[in-house]
């Protein structure tokens, strides 16, 4: 290894000198524009077009300041299902986060790109309530968490698939699950973009030959942060605000380590450890 690579804020290690904690999960990074389309949380918000033959029902025998009637719209299609404790099909998956993301929250919340909506975290099947535990025919439920950025809050909604219906929402404050891909690879972005992240994009330098411009050109583990005792003044809303350590590889590649650097996604911002 050469010495000029000590000489930067990130150092090129070898891939077994970085213990990656349990909680971390090791995820592939795409395009950024790409990444928040997918199960990373892009915001769908499951809504249909109304058929032609609503609209015109709709307009039918309305004078001028009449009261329209209120548009339903249509549930999203079954597709493949389950059974029992069958794992959740992927048009299961799609379905619940649909039902479970209606037009309130998707309007008053926003993702980690401060897009409205709120970030999808996971998708699960919910365990049976304990009357249904001998129950063949229990229905299937799916638990779908959301965290919502404009005010730091996880939204966890239990959807009844055989119904359809929303049966239960709970909003936490403070509780801060496994960040999703979408979060990481946005994390990453920020900390490219900083003035923090000079370190970072010297030993990729380093490392490759090349800039480092973009998440895609890495492959990151993250692990939420919370704010301890002799935290710095940046990070004392740790926990409160979302925030990451990232553990950064260069694909194909030799590990960086950023470990002394953490990115607040409520606030943007990147700050340092020590």
């Amino acid at each position: 290894m050469r010495t000029i690579v000590h000489r930067h804020l990130g150092k090129v290690v070898a891939g077994a000198a970085i213990a990656v904690a349990g909680t971390a999960v090791m995820v592939g990074i795409t395009l950024p524009g790409s990444a928040g389309a997918d199960d990373s949380g892009g915001q769908g918000t499951g809504r249909t077009a109304q058929t032609a033959g609503q609209a015109q029902q709709q307009g039918q025998g309305q004078g001028q300041g009449a009261v329209r009637p209120g548009v339903v719209e249509q549930a999203p299609a079954e597709g493949d299902r389950g059974k029992g404790r069958d794992p959740l099909t992927d048009d299961e998956t799609a379905r619940v986060e649909q039902l479970a993301l209606d037009r309130g929250l998707s309007r008053s919340s926003e993702n980690v790109e401060g897009d409205k909506g709120p970030q999808r975290i996971t998708v699960d099947l919910s365990e049976p309530e304990v009357g249904e535990l001998d129950d063949p025919n229990a229905p299937r439920r799916a638990a779908v968490s959301f965290y919502d950025y404009k005010d730091d809050s996880l939204v966890t909604r239990t959807v009844n698939l055989d119904t359809g219906k929303v049966e239960s929402t709970d909003t936490q404050k403070g509780v801060q699950p496994p960040l999703s891909r979408a979060e990481t690879v946005e994390a990453a972005r920020l900390l490219i973009a900083d003035r923090l992240g000079a370190g970072l994009r010297a030993d990729y330098k380093d490392a490759t030959g090349k800039e480092l411009t973009t998440a895609d050109q890495l492959m990151l583990n993250s692990m939420v942060f919370r704010a301890g005792p002799g935290a710095p003044a940046a990070l004392a809303d740790c926990g409160k605000h979302r925030c990451t350590r990232l553990f950064v590889k260069v694909r194909n590649g030799s590990w960086i380590d950023s470990r002394d650097l953490v990115v607040d996604l409520s606030a943007r911002k990147v700050a340092k450890v020590g």
